[in-house]
């Protein structure tokens, strides 16, 4: 077994995105917050597995990853170079930079597959002591056929023995390089991946495939953003089975609605929990969220008292249930201005100062959002809303560091549900406590721009 060689994971993000249509490199469509490529590369920086991180970008998009070139969040990026028109150019661009070591490992891995895990690096490098050449793979779940020009099918493979490639592809650094340079004394030279150059051309050297997962997708075509941004919340539910409460001493947090059900549990919490909690709401302290002047009072309050502030919740919220057409309009106007509204002044408002201390605001949505309720399509809607402007802000936010997330409690037990639907069978609601709990864990994390659903847990079957 070969030891003390070095480790280096080359992203390769030279695409433009034709195909995902967004107008923009696929690379740099903000997900969660982040561009792909910084989810990627945060998964890379955060592996034990390996030493140093090189990026080859599109040269005419060069410029827009000057951001992540930061020592302290991420040292392992060593430099960030150009690749060429091809795949195959981009990977032959990081292997002229990449020292005279042949024994050095080398993970080539697409910018946007952002969901690799630890475990799929770890078997790669741990791979490459024994083979010259790792591929990743999972079995096809479907059946695949070959067909002529005339779209005849000619073969059906056996579908036991087929595996749909995926990165990362990982090679001892000789190895690679001699591939390459036998490809490129063939003029019809042509492979879609790395693995295709040394099977190829280096038919000798067998190569191993490591197991991949389904998540670790590749964002391709338009849907694969909306499947990616759906992982992303998958990934970030993880904070609600999460037993562990955070330190929050020393930390300032204000909380909008704080004098009753879930926001009165997450001041109650927090205060437990070390930090410095001011709680404003109509009943407590006469402050309207729909009112502009008040929100900014309050937080201006705050601030001249502890000089700053790293949190802000706002977790007050109405619902009113009947139909439409028979609900009085100030009645719906105010549904509207409490649900939607009153987040975008609270946000709006709270920006400034949570842009000194790289805090987070926290919105609250309703499991109602994916679906309108009927009888209560209003709020439904409004808390829809509340959604697109936790992403939508994440985006706007992500240069300041001001990071935003919402949480979605499937059905609590608060006095506003209570009011609206009366009892309910017990074992079928979320107790507050446990919504604040949660809500706790997301301000002590890291994520911006996720919708964590925290979920009634179902008792497991007898027999």
């Amino acid at each position: 077994m070969t030891t003390n060689t070095r480790t280096v994971a080359v992203i390769l993000a030279g695409g433009i995105g034709v195909r995902v249509g967004l107008g923009i490199p696929k690379q740099l469509i903000k997900i969660a917050g982040k561009a792909i490529v910084e989810h990627t590369l945060e998964v890379l920086e955060a592996s034990s597995h390996i030493d140093e991180i090189l990026i080859v970008m599109n040269a005419g998009s060069l410029r827009e990853l000057d951001e992540l070139k930061d020592p302290q969040r991420f040292p392992k990026l060593t430099r960030i170079i150009p690749g060429g028109d091809t795949r195959n150019d981009s990977t032959q661009a990081a292997l002229a930079v990449l020292g005279d070591d042949p024994r050095t490992k080398v993970l080539f891995h697409d910018a946007v597959r952002p969901f690799v895990d630890d475990r799929i690096l770890r078997d790669c490098v741990d791979a490459l002591d024994d083979y010259e050449a790792v591929d990743t793979a999972i079995p096809s779940a479907d059946t695949i056929i070959q067909v002529d020009s005339a779209s005849h099918i000619t073969r059906i493979p056996d579908r036991s023995q087929l595996r749909r490639g995926q990165t990362p592809q990982a090679f001892r650094l000789g190895t690679i390089r001699h591939a390459y340079e036998l490809a490129n004394q063939d003029r019809s030279f042509h492979a879609t991946d790395d693995c295709g150059v040394v099977f190829t051309y280096l038919p000798d050297v067998p190569i191993y495939v490591v197991d991949g997962t389904p998540e670790n997708m590749k964002v391709t075509e338009p849907i694969d953003v909306h499947i990616a941004d759906k992982l992303f919340q998958l990934q970030s539910e993880s904070l609600s089975a999460s037993p562990e409460s955070p330190d929050l001493t020393g930390k300032t947090i204000v909380v909008f609605g704080g004098s009753y059900g879930i926001g009165a549990s997450i001041v109650e919490l927090a205060r437990a929990a070390g930090a410095d909690v001011h709680e404003f709401s109509r009943s407590s302290t006469g402050t309207d969220v729909r009112f502009r002047g008040r929100v900014k009072k309050a937080l201006k309050s705050v601030y001249e008292k502890t000089g700053k502030i790293d949190a802000v919740i706002m977790s007050a919220g109405v619902l009113r249930v009947g139909p439409l057409a028979t609900t009085k309009v100030r009645d719906i106007e105010t549904s509207i201005e409490t649900n939607f509204l009153a987040p975008v002044i609270v946000s709006r408002a709270a920006h400034r100062y949570l842009r000194e201390t790289h805090g987070q605001v926290l919105l609250f949505t309703s499991s109602s959002y994916t679906r309108g309720r009927a009888n209560y399509g209003v709020y439904s809607a409004s808390k829809a809303a509340v959604v697109n402007l936790t992403q939508a802000l994440a985006e706007e936010w992500a240069d300041d560091e001001v990071r935003i997330n919402c949480i979605n409690p499937q059905r609590t037990k608060t006095p506003m549900r209570e009011a609206a639907f009366g009892d309910e069978p017990a074992g079928t609601l979320l107790d507050a406590d446990i919504v604040a709990s949660v809500s706790l864990r997301v301000l002590a994390s890291a994520i911006t721009g996720q919708i964590v659903t925290v979920r009634v847990e179902q008792p497991e079957p007898e027999g």
